[in-house]
């Protein structure tokens, strides 16, 4: 079992596939933090604000780790990216792209706005459970992360197990 299991996570991905292979990995690896998944930009904006269909905090929790697609429908993935990053109340929660662009110019845009990092999707399945499964060992077992409910760093953060 690995992750923080208390820390959501929201997925911001419009592939059904992509979502379902995910999360296969996922239970897989035993991650036990809640998901949430949003289709586009604009449902995206409201979980973050806790507007529309979102209102509510327990809806909507603040999210430990952002897992972000570029090419959504409606407001995209860098626009996302852009307004997570501006925001004093957002801008510290880790963003990860996850997207099939390779396009250098996206690169630099996502980075310019302090991307945690940048993924690109493989097409071949067995490389996509590979890069979901580095990517689930990685930010679920070996960051640290600051406690989300708190706005900050709390001394119980679970710490990697090199």
């Amino acid at each position: 079992m690995i992750g923080n299991s208390a820390q959501p996570i929201l997925v911001i991905e419009d592939s059904d596939e992509d979502f379902e292979a995910l999360q296969r990995m996922m239970h897989h690896q035993q991650v036990l933090n809640p998901i949430f998944r949003c289709t586009d930009g604009d449902e995206a904006l409201d979980f973050l604000y806790h507007t529309g269909a979102y209102q509510e905090p327990q809806i909507a929790p603040r999210p430990w780790l952002i897992l972000l697609d570029l090419n959504l429908p409606g407001t995209d993935g860098r626009e996302v990216l852009e307004q997570v990053k501006r925001d004093q109340n957002l801008k510290r929660i880790p963003v990860v792209v996850f997207t099939t662009s390779s396009n250098p110019r996206d690169i630099e845009i996502c980075y310019g706005c302090s991307v945690a990092s940048y993924i690109i999707k493989p097409i071949d399945i067995n490389r996509l459970k590979q890069t979901f499964h580095s990517f689930l060992t990685y930010w679920l077992d070996i960051v640290v992360l600051p406690d989300t409910s708190i706005g900050g760093y709390n001394s119980t953060n679970k710490y990697s197990n090199y």
